[in-house]
């Protein structure tokens, strides 16, 4: 295993955090010493974790292997997409242009909005009782 060129990038969405390598293979994704199509369940969210390969060109290229904490497994999945495409870039620059106009460079800003005092959650308020 010391003699295999591995490439690595971190991945982040949501809550979720992504460490990912990515191995000259045939394709086989492991997410936490998984298979990938048992740990994610859903078909969107493999699809979502492939679609760096589909952009570039490189299906079935490379084994992926990642190992991911935090948030749920739609975040983690977006976490992995995220780490794969920064691993890409180390594999090949010029693939840059590529993966930043499909935007799959840029780390997701959006996360949960913490709750406030006096309310429900973090904008609804408790339901008003005139009487």
């Amino acid at each position: 295993m010391a003699d295999v060129i591995r490439y690595y990038g971190t991945g982040k969405r949501k809550n979720a955090i992504a460490r990912v390598w990515i191995v000259p293979g045939s394709g086989e994704v492991k997410i936490n010493d998984r298979l990938g199509s048992k740990y994610l369940g859903r078909q969107v969210l493999e699809m979502l974790v492939n679609q760096p390969f589909v952009m570039t060109n490189n299906v079935g290229r490379f084994d992926v292997i990642a190992h991911c904490k935090g948030g749920g497994i739609s975040g983690q999945a977006g976490a992995i997409r995220h780490g794969i495409s920064k691993a890409l870039l180390e594999v090949d620059p010029e693939l840059r242009p590529t993966l930043r106009r499909s935007g799959l460079l840029t780390r997701d800003p959006r996360v949960k909005e913490r709750k406030k005092y006096g309310r429900k959650r973090a904008r609804s308020g408790f339901q008003f009782s005139k009487r």
